[in-house]
């Protein structure tokens, strides 16, 4: 009985030492309880005891970067082309002030004997009208005054004024040919020498069009010079007009048989073709000019060729356009760089030499300083209020 005392103890304090070395050595290390361990807060093994275990690590693909937004193009709505001239009258007349002043005082002379009415001549041939013009006008002005007797400062300007529009010619056609029969697009070829402003002209008369309520695609087919296509671009972006370009060095006819193309299948109503500036004593680049309008005409018909011509060039302006007209046909004439040092009288000997009127001119360097031109508008600038 004794015997079995004593083992009964013994079991139990064998028990009670193990339980408490199972227990001790656990807690002595100062771990946390296995149920806050990370890896069985997070239902599975860390990051750390993956790659230790040797197991292979996911790449995360770096954030996309979101290109910035292209600034957007605020389409400009242009002002209509009628009365242009009327509001760049002001403009007009800073450049031709002289001119008209010196006329019309002379004219208001008390006597006019021979030498009056030579100074009278001289004048208008330095305003560029040109010696014959100048001989006629003051011929019909001397008739006019001797016949009248009494000259006013009212009827001076008035007797001037009827002479000089009557030698721009006011009965011209001076619209631009912009509706055309039947659903092809109105082509305007645009054609001139190097430096008169013709890329910029091209801009300009695409916003005249659009302010008319047109819709324009512009060809670049001045493919010589890299600055042309992107400044046509510029220009036509201002004012929701299409435009058709090719690298540099490209043929130009292709770029404008594609821009015609390009019109008639989207149907808008009038295609401008920008040609590389050329000198007039290259023979090779003029037949160059002429090989443009023939491609072009495979499709549709050329309604106007319009020769820049600037303003301030006087006679050598009168022989490019001659060389011009000989080529392709000139049916208008554009004057740039009127508001310059240029004399008013260079209309009247561009027409005379060419045939074909003045229908459009630039008197500054902003985008709307393009203008049709008005005979009367033109005239009533020069001599002032």
């Amino acid at each position: 009985m004794e015997y079995l005392i004593v083992i009964a103890a013994l079991v139990v304090v064998g028990l009670i030492i193990g339980g408490v070395m199972l227990v001790r050595p656990r807690l002595g290390r100062g771990e946390r309880p296995p149920a806050e361990r990370p890896a069985e807060r997070s239902g599975g093994a860390t990051a750390v005891d993956e790659a230790e275990a040797g197991a292979p690590t996911v790449e995360r693909a770096p954030p996309t970067e979101v290109p910035p937004p292209r600034p957007t193009v605020e389409i400009e709505t242009p002002p209509p082309g009628a009365g242009r001239l009327v509001r760049l009258r002001a403009r007009l007349a800073r450049s031709q002030n002289t001119f008209g002043k010196t006329l019309l005082g002379l004219l208001s002379r008390e006597t006019l004997d021979d030498d009056a009415w030579e100074e009278i001549e001289d004048t208008l041939i330095t305003a560029d009208l040109g010696a014959a013009v100048a001989r006629q006008v003051t011929d019909d002005l001397r008739t006019k005054v001797q016949v009248l007797g009494t000259r006013s400062p009212e009827e001076v300007r008035a007797l001037l004024k009827d002479e000089l529009v009557k030698q721009i010619g006011p009965d011209l056609d001076r619209s631009l040919h912009t509706d055309t029969p039947g659903e092809r697009p109105a082509v305007l070829m645009v054609v001139g020498v190097n430096g008169t402003g013709k890329t910029t002209t091209c801009g300009k008369l695409g916003r005249v069009l659009v302010g008319d309520g047109k819709t324009v695609i512009v060809g670049a087919a001045d493919t010589f010079r890299a600055a042309a296509a992107d400044q046509l671009e510029t220009w036509a972006t201002r004012v929701g007009a299409q435009v058709v370009r090719k690298d540099e060095g490209a043929d130009p006819a292709s770029v404008a048989f594609d821009a015609v193309k390009q019109g008639i299948d989207t149907k808008v109503d009038v295609v401008i073709i920008d040609t590389a500036g050329r000198l007039h004593t290259k023979t090779g680049l003029m037949d160059e000019l002429g090989k443009i309008k023939r491609v072009v005409e495979k499709q549709a018909m050329v309604d106007e060729v319009l020769l820049v011509l600037d303003a301030t060039t006087g006679q050598n302006g009168m022989q490019q356009a001659r060389v011009f007209a000989e080529v392709v046909n000139v049916t208008g004439v554009v004057l740039t760089k009127l508001d310059g040092t240029a004399k008013g009288g260079i209309v009247v000997q561009v027409q005379r030499e060419l045939g074909v009127p003045v229908k459009l001119v630039g008197l500054g360097e902003g985008p709307d300083d393009l203008a049709p031109f008005e005979p009367e508008a033109f005239v009533d600038a020069i001599l002032g209020d």
